[in-house]
């Protein structure tokens, strides 16, 4: 079995956009990263590229311009991230993890109450 491709900080913003917009042409996802950080067309183009050749993003070649669209849905790429983060950071301790995330950034009353909320629903052996 093959490990699990963890994308860049480059690549993620790729995916954010294709997870938002759904199959894109690069065009698109070009556009949609312009407005809140600029970077090159022909960069945006080869991480693309080399985003399909890593398995992260499919591409239809039917048209004379590619669409792409994510391979793996935003929460089995944050899964696989957030088990090599514990794995790495955390010697595998989600315990440790946790209280480290809250106590790095102060989690809002909706934060709070939508993690017990969650927490709750685990303890039933809900997912």
């Amino acid at each position: 079995m093959t490990k699990p491709v963890k994308p860049t900080r480059s690549e993620l913003a790729i995916l954010r956009v294709l997870w938002q917009r759904g199959p894109s042409t690069v065009r698109d996802v070009y556009d949609a990263l312009n407005k809140t950080k600029k970077t090159g067309y022909t960069t945006v183009l080869k991480l693309m590229q080399i985003m399909a050749d890593k398995g992260l993003l499919g591409r239809d070649e039917s048209s004379y311009a590619h669409v792409y669209e994510a391979r793996f849905a935003r929460e089995h790429t944050q899964q696989t991230l957030v088990a090599d983060l514990i794995d790495r950071a955390f010697e595998g301790s989600m315990a440790n993890m946790v209280v480290q995330a809250l106590s790095a950034r102060k989690a809002t009353p909706e934060e709070l109450s939508e993690i017990r909320r969650i927490l709750k629903k685990f303890e039933r052996g809900e997912k």
